[in-house]
């Protein structure tokens, strides 16, 4: 670089110079001169044609053509212009001289600072260079020494848990030997149970040194925990055998206080443990089972017996006397028997607490079985529930509520199956069916499952009982004494009104569970019912009482049922269609009763040709003692037929209904009689004696209201 400015300075010195002694254009260029070459023999005319061509269309080649000038004064001419244009070039170079002399002086003293920026530069470079081998020099002692302290304090970490966890401090001994047994003496069993898992489960502790000074030490603490924990379980486990102790209290309060001096037992004292679970066990089915023998007992003194084996649908009333009733507490109504009344609401009162017997026997109340069982199964399931729950939380077991529970069960089921086997009330029966039902729903909602198998068995006890009362129901209509039960009285009998009642009962109580088994069985009942009350009907001698007889037990049953709100489905149909089929055959009776032969003559005679064309017309001597008949008497027989109604019938309304439907039936006899006797020739001397349509309905009329 210092060469070339120096040339560039020689160069610049010499043009001031020129400027300073003048500028002779003639001396730098000299004579420019173009020699004539057209004589020239080098001359080659090889790709003439294509230059020319190629210069067709360039435009200075075309100007110059036209204008028919010499190429060679025309090239003088350029070359002329081309001397002109360097020599005022170089005027123009030679006025900035002095301005390239100063470019060229501060190029120099740029160069001279860049060159001396270059080596400090240059001496950066090598210092940075070291110091960036020193930096990863330095890293990798970093790298290495912070990977010896992380092991180190690994190796601390473990060393210190260790330590830790094998270590015996003086206090741990000190509460585990003397301490009492309360939140501290928990927490440090907790740890003490830590340092024993800690020894037994990893193989190299095992094996280290450290271990074998410390282990004896911990056996002993081991044992000594153990014992005691032994010791302090069992003595609050008699506190459960006291009497009128509130056992869920002590369990919540105190025992699941100290659960995990149990878990401490199971986990470092097997043996221990299964002695204490024993012994909790052992104490929990005797407690139970002596309070629940207890509350049996107590609750018998309370049992109102309602049915004997002798209170049967078909069973005549007098033969269920004396022997068989002796020593029940005596009903208001015997139907009761028969009857849900307010029974039905145990169902109602299905979660309220057990009831409480000596408050209940010092008030003298009594009750049907159905309370008594549900009040006791409420107490089994409130117990139970509570003990499950105990017992999952206290030992970590479910399997332990079984072994408490065995001896309770056995007293209920003792208890139970004495009274099942001498029940012979089917309503209650169903009605324990259904208490179980919504037993095992409340259970379910509790998610409790530790008496699913029991109520189980219960329920499917409870049906091959009721099977065989209802037998017993249906074979005493089937085997009835139709001579023993009749009673010369038309009204509803009393072995129908049971019946009614007892149907209605169990209607009312499979409304919202639809049993089919229990439909079929009222069925079979019905049938049973029909075919007696047939052969009872036949017993009168008067069709007309076997009609009435009959329509007074249908409305009966009919009444009861729906009395009772229940839906009666094809029971209620069947006797509905029965009742109107009897109405009408009574109708028809009660009616040829007054009324016979007008009766006679419109269903043969009123038909047929009034006039003397037809082979037997109607004549006016044959319908006028028929006429003069019904003018002299119809409102003494209607007077007849209402005060028959209303003496055979006990329901006041299905009579009227029945003299309604009789009345009209007879207006429309007259009617068709009256038309029949106008068609008639010589049938308008007649008419003096025709009872108007108007009055028989004026009379219809006033027996509808005064009915």
């Amino acid at each position: 670089m210092p060469e070339v400015a120096n040339r560039k300075a020689d160069t610049l010195g010499d043009a001031h110079e020129v400027q300073k002694h003048g500028f002779d254009l003639g001396v730098v260029v000299g004579d420019l001169a173009f020699e004539d070459d057209s004589d020239s023999d080098d001359i080659s005319l090889e790709g003439l044609q294509q230059e020319l061509e190629d210069c067709k269309n360039d435009n200075v080649v075309t100007n110059i053509l036209a204008k028919g000038t010499s190429l060679r004064e025309y090239a003088k001419g350029v070359e002329n212009n081309v001397r002109e244009d360097e020599l005022e070039s170089i005027q123009d170079y030679i006025k900035e001289s002095d301005n390239l002399v100063s470019l060229h002086n501060q190029i120099r003293d740029c160069d001279s600072i860049l060159s001396q920026m270059e080596i400090l530069l240059s001496g950066f470079q090598a210092e940075i260079g070291s110091i960036s081998s020193e930096i990863k020099s330095l890293q990798e002692k970093s790298m290495d020494m912070g990977l010896k302290l992380k092991n180190r304090k690994v190796a601390e970490l473990k060393l210190a848990r260790f330590v830790e966890d094998i270590i015996v401090p003086p206090r741990m001994v000190d509460i585990i030997v003397d301490g009492e047994v309360n939140g501290e003496y928990m927490r440090t069993l907790e740890i003490l149970s830590k340092k024993l898992k800690y020894v037994e489960t990893d193989p190299m502790i095992k094996a280290s040194r450290a271990l074998k000074d410390v282990q004896p030490e911990l056996e002993r603490l081991r044992q000594k925990a153990v014992s005691k924990g032994f010791e302090f379980i069992v003595q609050k486990l008699y506190a459960l055998r006291k009497p009128k102790t509130n056992i869920q209290i002590l369990q919540q309060s105190v025992l699941l206080k100290y659960k995990y001096v149990v878990l401490f037992l199971k986990e470092h004292g097997k043996e221990v443990y299964l002695e204490v679970r024993g012994a909790y066990v052992d104490t929990m089915n005797k407690v139970l089972s002596a309070h629940f023998r207890a509350y049996i007992q107590a609750l018998e003194k309370l049992q109102l017996d309602i049915a004997s084996s002798s209170d049967l649908i078909g069973v005549e009333t007098r033969s269920s006397g004396s022997l068989f009733s002796r020593g029940r507490e005596p009903l208001k109504n015997r139907s009761a028997v028969f009857a849900l009344g307010e029974r039905h609401n145990i169902l109602k009162e299905i979660d309220q607490p057990a009831l409480i017997p000596h408050i209940a026997e010092a008030s003298s109340q009594k009750y049907p079985y159905e309370v008594l069982f549900r009040s006791l199964h409420k107490l089994l399931m409130d117990t139970a529930t509570s003990e499950y729950l105990f017992c999952d939380d206290f030992f970590g077991e479910e399997s332990i509520f079984y072994e408490i529970f065995a001896g309770p069960f056995a007293v209920i089921d003792e208890y139970f199956n004495s009274v099942l086997s001498n029940c012979f009330d089917a309503i209650g029966l169903m009605l324990m069916i259904r208490i179980i039902h919504q037993h095992q729903l409340i259970m379910s909602r509790r998610r409790i499952p530790c008496l699913d198998s029991y109520l189980d068995k219960v329920n499917i006890s409870l049906w091959p009982r009721f099977k065989m009362v209802f037998d017993l129901h249906l074979n005493s209509l089937r085997n009835a004494n139709v001579k023993t039960l009749w009673e010369d009285d038309v009204h509803p009998h009393y072995v129908m009104r049971r019946y009614a009642e007892f149907t209605s009962s169990l209607l009312h109580l499979n409304v919202e569970y639809g049993d089919g088994q229990l439909d079929l069985n009222l069925e079979r009942l019905r049938m049973a019912v029909d075919d007696l009350l047939v052969k009872l009907a036949k017993t009168f001698l008067k069709p007309k009482d076997q009609t009435v007889f009959l329509i007074n037990n249908y409305d009966m049953i009919l009444a009861v049922l729906k009395e009772a709100g229940t839906e009666g489905g094809k029971t209620q149909q069947h006797f509905e269609e029965l009742l109107r089929s009897n109405i009408s055959i009574y109708v028809e009776e009660l009616l040829l009763e007054h009324f016979k032969d007008l009766i006679r003559f419109v269903k043969t005679r009123a038909g047929e040709e009034t006039t003397s064309n037809s082979e037997n017309p109607v004549t006016a001597a044959e319908v006028e003692p028929l006429v003069k008949d019904f003018s002299s008497r119809w409102k003494a027989a209607i007077e007849l037929m209402h005060k028959d109604v209303i003496t055979s019938f006990s329901n006041f309304l299905c009579g009227m209904d029945i003299l309604k439907g009789a009345l009209t039936q007879l207006l429309l006899y007259y009617t068709r009689f009256s038309e029949c006797v106008k068609r008639i020739g010589g049938g308008s001397s007649l008419n003096k004696d025709l009872v108007s349509i108007a009055s028989i309905m004026y009379d219809i009329r006033k027996y509808s209201r005064t009915f």
